[in-house]
């Protein structure tokens, strides 16, 4: 049984608190709402990250693996000097993008159109190494996507535990309790009524006996 709060039994109260009840059932609804949307939301962001990652994953093992190919066929002292400077840049945006009331990240990036793809002199390498860097070149943004998504989905867990609380907040405490106040108030009212009648007849008896 729920605990009743600490109020005057009085009309005026009962009036309060039953408008307090009403905003209280008003607030649930649209607070489970939003966290059934928060879900659903959350479970598409939550399908894109595994796509983007098993995505990544796949191609940061064939970067990796012709990487490690050239590695075998040519000279560290080659590969290093092929990779030391890269001749392209790439700019990292960021922004913002609300989704169900929360800020979450919005990143882009762009790479500079200046400058080769392929930092060295194709004379001096093997294709693998060619193949392990246009694999990388392509692998920034998919990671860079991948931790945007990543973000997204923490950010929105944890709102949607805040919201989960509010919730069983209102619907376990704060609506139990103004019913159960509305309650104790309504039937302190009542018994007042009653007394108050019953005096009245009372009253009213002995008026009569007097006449």
């Amino acid at each position: 049984m729920a605990e009743r709060l600490n109020v005057n039994p009085t009309r005026m109260e009962l009036k309060r608190l039953k408008t307090r009840l009403k905003m209280a059932v008003r607030g649930h609804k649209l607070l489970k709402d939003k966290s059934d949307e928060m879900i659903r939301r959350f479970m598409e962001f939550a399908n894109q990250n595994k796509a983007l990652r098993e995505q990544v994953e796949v191609q940061l093992k064939s970067a990796l693996t012709t990487f490690v190919v050239a590695k075998a066929v040519s000279d560290d002292a080659v590969i290093q000097e092929a990779v030391a400077m890269p001749s392209r840049s790439v700019k990292i945006e960021l922004d913002s993008q609300n989704v169900m009331s929360v800020e979450v990240p919005l990143i882009s990036v762009k790479a500079s159109d200046e400058g080769d793809k392929y930092p060295y002199s194709f004379s001096g390498v093997t294709a693998e190494l060619d193949n392990s860097v246009e694999v990388m070149n392509g692998l920034l943004e998919s990671m860079v996507k991948l931790a945007e998504v990543e973000k997204t989905c923490n950010m929105l867990a944890i709102e949607i535990e805040k919201n989960r609380r509010r919730v069983n907040a209102l619907e376990y405490v704060m609506i139990p309790q103004l019913e159960e106040t509305i309650r104790f108030i309504t039937m302190k009212l009542d018994e007042n009524e009653r007394s108050t009648i019953v005096r009245l007849v009372k009253v009213k008896a002995m008026l009569a006996e007097e006449v």
